[in-house]
């Protein structure tokens, strides 16, 4: 009995994800046509494709959970992820990032190394639902009613807490977009004394303003994004530039969303010892009134804001220059009338 109740949460738990990646897709329509399109499909099929797409999943979740459906349903799941996986490794390799919008618009962060585990851990499970199809076909009409529906109770308050989760993303996402256009000014005041934050690596470790400035040196703040080829021009070349700076400058690479895939993204573009952290949302961006990417902020070892801020590449080129030679004494010089000290 206990490997009949497996065979069913792992077909709920199938209905579960594709039902989510349906409804997120129907939701934001925009989105998804968005990210077809990105995916490569040609410009007069992206509706049609993305309608297609849309129904498709939403077919999937219904039929995994009908007895003597199950098993087709999950092979048409393995078919899609087999399909999908081929498309973003192929993007991956030409350095292409467009978001994934899977889930709608609470995945609408750019593609990364991670999307390819989480689409294997897809097919294990689909792979678990065909067998259980074969094996035990009359799944969940053998098992008490009760416990049956209990089971899919469970999974639809599990569905629901999920998507709730995704939606406070979404508002999340939305009030730091609202938050930037209102900031006013780009960058703080030069002298300004320079806010402090949290930036998270991979293993949930916490680096601060006041660990960088650490030893008397000067900190450069890049804020980067995996989806920016711009961005991604600059993390090959920071390594040497950092490297004319010796020890007295701190630079760390400063993106949002997951720290995992950030941290991939540094290394697949070469920032070797570089750290390549995160903010939570846009907290950093915020409080340093940066509004794009690639941009740097440079702040001297007494922890004030020590220039204006620098966006693109040769800007910021022009900056860790600036902080070979000495940038406290460019903000002295900058410091407006009025200005703390």
């Amino acid at each position: 009995m206990l490997i009949e109740y497996g065979v069913w949460i792992s077909r709920l738990g199938l209905a579960v994800v594709f039902g989510l990646s349906a409804w997120g897709k129907l939701a934001d329509r925009s989105a998804t046509r968005q990210a077809v399109g990105d995916f490569g499909v040609p410009l007069r099929w992206v509706p049609a494709v993305a309608w297609g797409l849309s129904i498709t999943e939403a077919i999937i979740a219904v039929s995994v959970l009908i007895p003597g459906l199950s098993g087709s349903a999950a092979l048409a799941v393995l078919l899609l992820l087999a399909v999908f996986t081929a498309v973003i490794a192929r993007l991956l390799r030409r350095g292409e990032h467009p978001s994934c919008s899977c889930f709608g618009a609470a995945s609408a962060t750019p593609i990364g190394p991670k999307i390819l585990l989480r689409n294997g851990l897809f097919a294990v499970l689909a792979v678990l639902v065909g067998i259980g199809a074969r094996t035990h076909p009359r799944v969940p009409m053998n098992l008490p009613a009760d416990n049956a529906i209990g089971c899919a109770a469970l999974a639809v308050v599990v569905a629901v807490l999920v998507w709730l989760a995704g939606q406070l993303r979404v508002l999340r996402r939305r009030v730091d977009e609202q938050a930037l256009s209102t900031l006013g000014a780009e960058g703080l005041p030069v002298g300004a004394v320079a806010p402090e934050f949290e930036l998270l690596a991979p293993d949930g470790a916490k680096t601060t303003l006041e660990d960088l400035l650490t030893g008397g040196r000067s900190v450069l703040l890049v804020f980067v994004h995996p989806g920016c080829e711009l961005c991604a021009a600059l993390a090959r070349e920071l390594p040497r530039w950092r490297a004319r700076t010796g020890d007295a400058l701190a630079i760390v690479a400063v993106g949002n969303g997951d720290a995992a895939e950030q941290a991939a993204w540094g290394a697949e573009h070469g920032l070797g010892d570089i750290p390549s952290l995160v903010q939570q949302g846009n907290e950093a961006a915020l409080r340093y009134r940066v509004r794009g990417t690639p941009s740097a902020v440079l702040i001297d070892s007494d922890g004030r804001v020590a220039a204006p801020v620098a966006r693109g590449g040769i800007a910021i080129r022009e900056l860790i220059r600036t902080a070979r030679t000495g940038p406290r004494g460019l903000a002295r010089d900058k410091i407006p009338a009025g200005a703390s000290s």
